[in-house]
């Protein structure tokens, strides 16, 4: 595998993530019901970061 393989073997190109809100109303997270950062009005997953951590630590690459 070549250094540039390396480098993005375990990250996600494609994965986006919502706008950060300014102030509340904040959208719940969807597994634990916690605030998180992003806006009520956004449309789609939003976890918490506790959840985000959680998760990120669930599908991280092991070596």
């Amino acid at each position: 595998m070549s250094d540039q393989d390396d480098e993005t073997y375990c990250t996600s190109i494609d994965a986006t993530r919502p706008p950060v809100a300014d102030g509340p109303p904040y959208a719940e997270c969807v597994l634990c019901r916690e605030p998180t950062e992003y806006p009520e009005s956004y449309k789609g997953i939003t976890l918490c970061p506790r959840c985000e951590w959680q998760e990120a630590q669930r599908t991280a690459c092991s070596g």
